[in-house]
């Protein structure tokens, strides 16, 4: 699959499977295509050329039906300050059609599974970075998808708010058997929460696998995911991103620190 913006090919031939309740990492420098590819398995975008499923579903024939059965979580604040909690998650089960002989306990449970039950009736906009990353987790998930996209789920949280967040990830894998697909710039994280990963370089695929396939890969068998990561995609400091991407990764960093 591909997406070009003019001149521009953001993603160029990707091609990679997710195994049902896998979680699927996807590393690369800023401006490596990882939000790109995300934006269209999530139908936010058409491919330029190729095609995808999302649950056995076209991404292109079938958007509706692809929609329905996803979760997405993008960097981009989408919690209602002005609202509490509990109001949030319930302008979202409506969203998804839940029914309201079922919204109530939904909302509920939502909120309980991301340990955000004693802040339910509080206005999100006291809440920490890290309440407010697991309410828009709570969000995504009320519906009970069947895969869940998360980009860059962690971003700008201090390290007690990235592992609670982690915490709740790995929690949605073993009770819901969700496959989840994120990406991350943080190694630890995902060696932390990936089953396999994928690496990306100027929108080409570098490199999927475990981390010991990647290692094999390689010929290193003791290198580091950072290590895999650098030989991957290239030693330079000034490799990818632009004004842009820096402007947006700081901005999602101020609103959740």
């Amino acid at each position: 699959m591909s997406r070009r913006f003019g001149p521009v090919t953001a993603v160029d031939g990707v091609t990679l499977s997710v195994a049902a309740g896998e979680i699927f990492g996807l590393l690369g420098r800023n401006g490596a295509g990882k939000s790109t590819l995300i934006k269209m398995l999530t139908t936010l975008l058409p491919p330029s050329s190729g095609s995808a499923q999302v649950a056995g579903f076209d991404i292109e024939g079938e958007a509706a039906k692809v929609r329905r059965v996803i979760g997405y979580v993008p960097q981009a604040l989408s919690a209602d300050g002005e609202l509490t909690g509990r109001e949030n998650l319930d302008i979202f089960a409506r969203l998804y059609d839940i029914p309201s002989s079922l919204r109530k306990a939904r909302v509920g449970e939502g909120l309980e599974f991301m340990g955000l039950g004693d802040s339910a009736d509080r206005l999100v906009a006291t809440y920490s970075g890290g309440m407010i990353r697991r309410l828009e987790i709570a969000q995504s998930m009320l519906h009970r998808p069947q895969v869940l996209f998360l980009d860059e789920p962690t971003v700008g949280l201090d390290p007690v708010a990235r592992e609670a967040v982690w915490e709740h990830i790995i929690r949605l894998r073993q009770s819901f058997k969700t496959t989840i697909i994120l990406t991350t710039h943080y190694m630890d994280e995902a060696e932390k929460l990936c089953d396999r990963i994928a690496i990306m370089q100027q929108g080409k695929l570098a490199a999927a696998g475990t981390i010991a396939e990647l290692r094999a890969a390689t010929g290193d068998e003791t290198a580091s995911l950072t290590d895999l990561f650098t030989r991957l995609t290239g030693n330079a400091a000034e490799a990818g991103g632009g004004y842009a991407a820096t402007a947006g990764t700081r901005q999602t960093a101020e609103r959740l620190g």
